[in-house]
């Protein structure tokens, strides 16, 4: 399960990075403290709607882009499953031989 607090936060930390703000730009154009942005980022405050409004709008993005799995979460997650998929497999086929050999 994806925690939504570091999934909001890295993704406003990418954004505001892709565009060259500083926490301080980004506080100014959205109208907040460069405080609150940080605790943002840092996982350790929520931005209540409105405010992640305001910092979408700031980073040229829709407020649900501040929730999406970014294309590495998402190839990450793609070869997690690729992962557990052939350790099953393994697992059932070496049951399986197990069973076949009387063991």
């Amino acid at each position: 399960m994806t925690d939504i607090r570091k999934l909001l936060a890295s993704n406003i930390k990418t954004y505001r990075n892709e565009l060259g703000l500083t926490q301080s730009k980004l506080a100014e154009q959205a109208n907040t403290a460069t405080h609150y942005i940080a605790m943002i980022e840092g996982g350790k405050n929520f931005p209540s709607p409105e405010m992640i409004e305001r910092i979408a709008a700031v980073l040229g993005k829709d407020s649900a882009d501040l929730f999406a799995l970014t294309p590495i979460q998402q190839d990450w997650r793609e070869t997690i499953l690729a992962d557990i998929d052939q350790l099953i497999n393994q697992r059932l086929n070496e049951l399986k031989n197990k069973k076949l050999s009387g063991g």
